[in-house]
């Protein structure tokens, strides 16, 4: 099955810079594609992974209210607060680089029978040492449980039922097989977003 999951949400590893690479999540994916994709002919479900890279320059700093300017290589010009967990603040200049590496991994598939999958998220971070550059890397996983409403066997489609109550339905590989007792199957949806920040000199 086929679907497109929304950024996830990025604790604060370095709001100085993760509010503007984050927003250019979905673009990249729509726009690039998976780097890579995985699946087992005839199994429903699969593996998506996609990576990319963002770079924007600090243009103007704020010491007074922690706030920073940067401009990435199109021109979109964004001012972000940095949080108190950006502890080397004082080491950003005017002409620094912020740079990212995020790697976004999408795993889609349904429990042999007897197997629970239990819905949960995680997060792991790492930060650049004090008096050094702001960076650092970050990785967080969100795995949650879906179901099957219903089945489209002319289409080959099948309807989910999102955690938020939403319905939405999603063309199933040729490959899969589809029948009325697909409906009530359970679906797990895994996404994990790792990100990869430094700053440097130009």
């Amino acid at each position: 099955m086929k679907t497109k999951i929304s950024t996830l949400g990025l604790a604060a590893l370095l709001p100085v810079a993760i509010l503007t690479f984050s927003s250019c999540t979905t673009e990249h994916q729509v726009t690039k594609g998976p780097d890579v994709i995985a699946f087992q002919t005839g199994v429903p479900g699969g593996v998506m992974v996609n990576t990319y890279k963002e770079t924007a320059t600090v243009t103007a700093i704020d010491p007074a209210t922690h706030k920073v300017t940067l401009v990435t290589k199109d021109g979109t010009q964004t001012t972000v607060k940095a949080g108190p967990e950006v502890a080397n603040f004082a080491q950003i200049e005017v002409g620094d680089q912020v740079k990212a590496t995020v790697t976004d991994k999408l795993l889609i598939f349904v429990p042999k029978p007897g197997e629970s999958a239990v819905d949960q998220a995680a997060s792991a971070v790492a930060l650049a040492p004090l008096g050094e550059k702001p960076g650092g890397t970050m990785a967080e996983t969100t795995q949650f449980t879906t179901k099957v409403t219903a089945v489209d066997l002319k289409h080959h489609t099948a309807t989910l039922q999102l955690p938020d109550g939403t319905s939405k339905t999603f063309n199933v590989r040729p490959d899969v097989e589809l029948t009325k007792e697909t409906v009530g199957v359970d679906v797990v949806i895994r996404t994990t977003q790792a990100v990869a920040i430094s700053v440097e000199k130009p």
